[in-house]
């Protein structure tokens, strides 16, 4: 039987008068890549925040790993579009920062995780020394520092450019088939949700709430340019700009 990762249970968001998600019902397999794709202002990135503490929601429940989330935890890691490297410290730095300061074999620990993201060779470089894609790179390795059980990702590669964004999916692809750890990503990119998610989570306008889940066959993250990629990033596309007359302005 497989284990349930995290658990949303009739969630809602109201920001004052402003309704941002409204019943959102869904149960996220251990081990699951789960894209979510949505219009700006759909409310995608404040759901990312509540399942990892970061955001209370108004109403429903949030479990993960069965308990139910009230802050952020060192099971849960995140990875923004941002790669908030600290400019003043090393790759090396930057990724203990992530870790408990009691975390046993530290170096060894940073070591790994670098050479899961191909950078092993970057170890005492400064952020400023690094490409977009390179920062991010560490960025993912330093969520990934303390092991979490499930990884976050808001929009990671938004502010890359296309070729490195399409090496960044591959690499990101490979960590997930390596670790097997659950993933949950927010992107407003069809084919970047098609090529990553085991499944893709279509939210609606905002007040954001689900319009379809599709199942994503295999055969679409090994290649992007078959038949079967394209009559399902097609099925995505129309479902999601069905019904939606306007497309969003906010960040929310």
């Amino acid at each position: 039987m497989t284990h349930t990762a995290v658990s949303l249970r009739g969630v809602s968001k109201q920001f004052d008068d402003l309704s941002v998600l409204s019943d959102i019902s869904l149960e996220v397999p251990e081990g699951e890549f789960l894209s979510v794709i949505g219009v700006s202002g759909c409310g995608k990135s404040t759901l990312l925040r509540i399942i990892g503490g970061l955001e209370q929601q108004t109403a429903g429940e949030v479990l993960v790993d069965g308990v139910a989330v009230k802050k952020p935890t060192r099971n849960t890691g995140f990875v923004f579009q941002d790669h908030r490297l600290l400019p003043w410290l090393t790759v090396e730095a930057n990724i203990k920062l992530g870790l408990d300061k009691k975390t046993p074999n530290q170096d060894e620990i940073v070591q790994q995780n670098l050479e899961l993201v191909g950078l092993q060779e970057f170890l005492g470089s400064y952020p400023r020394q690094l490409s977009g894609g390179m920062a991010q790179r560490v960025a993912i390795a330093r969520a990934l520092a303390n092991r979490p059980k499930i990884l976050l990702l808001d929009e990671p590669f938004g502010a890359l450019d296309a070729m490195t964004r399409i090496h960044m999916q591959q690499a990101l692809r490979e960590i997930w088939e390596k670790e097997k750890i659950t993933m949950i990503l927010i992107t407003h990119d069809i084919e970047e949700a098609v090529y990553l998610g085991e499944r893709v989570v279509v939210l609606s306008s905002r007040p954001g709430h689900i319009k379809k889940i599709v199942d994503i066959p295999h055969v679409c993250h090994v290649i992007r340019t078959g038949t079967e990629f394209s009559e399902t990033r097609d099925k995505i596309y129309r479902e999601f700009f069905r019904d939606e007359n306007v497309a969003l302005d906010y960040n929310i």
